[in-house]
């Protein structure tokens, strides 16, 4: 079950709403990305909560501090790598980015996917020179280039180029396995006026085109 996450999105044209299924797709090679509204976890029960980014965020600025609330679950530093133990673990965070430009067919066969299957998976962030100390983590562990551990409820990642994200995070056993519970946020940074992507060639179409949230 996905953590307590709220969508967001703008009025400020398709380029917000890009957020939505140019994030969407999760899956394979190219990507697309969106996301929806969950119900709210049963009282006891794990969740996460983003705290920021918001769904739809956009900026300027190539870093990203991203902060989120975890709920009936326990981080745990010193077991990190042990032996699964109920209600504890850590924290995966995946970025991605999203590709300028889709393949329509693929962009399609998501959008129908009633259970993700469908999704295209961008170019991963979560290496150590994106997402510093966690990405070394990563490295260290073999998770480079899918995900990146956290035993704090935050991660820092800079020096991102322009374009949509998609940012997963997963509560994870300590042995790093997943758990369902998880939550999902899109975000843009924003190119220097005069400076966004070339126009699409062949038969792909802009991700700002994708404007429907999973």
């Amino acid at each position: 079950m996905r953590g307590r996450i709220t969508i967001f999105a703008t009025g400020a044209g398709l380029a917000i709403v890009a957020v939505a299924l140019v994030l969407a797709l999760a899956g394979g090679g190219d990507g697309d990305a969106t996301s929806q509204a969950e119900p709210a976890a049963a009282p006891g029960q794990p969740s996460v909560e983003v705290v920021s980014p918001r769904n739809g965020a956009r900026q300027r600025s190539h870093a990203v501090v991203v902060k989120v609330k975890v709920h009936d679950f326990q981080l745990s530093p010193r077991h990190f790598g042990g032996e699964p133990q109920l209600g504890e673990g850590h924290i995966r965070f995946g970025l991605n980015r999203v590709p300028d430009c889709v393949d329509p067919v693929k962009l399609q066969r998501a959008i129908k996917s009633p259970i993700g299957h469908g999704r295209l998976v961008g170019r991963s962030f979560d290496l150590p020179k994106y997402s510093g100390p966690n990405g070394v983590l990563a490295a260290r562990i073999g998770a480079a280039g899918s995900y990146s551990p956290a035993t704090r409820p935050e991660i820092y990642y800079h020096d991102l180029p322009p374009g949509f994200y998609r940012l997963v995070i997963n509560l994870a056993q300590n042995d790093g396995s997943t758990t369902p519970f998880h939550a999902v946020t899109n975000f843009q940074i924003l190119p220097r006026p005069g400076h966004g992507p070339p126009p699409c060639s062949g038969r792909k179409v802009s991700s700002a085109k994708a404007a429907a949230f999973d």
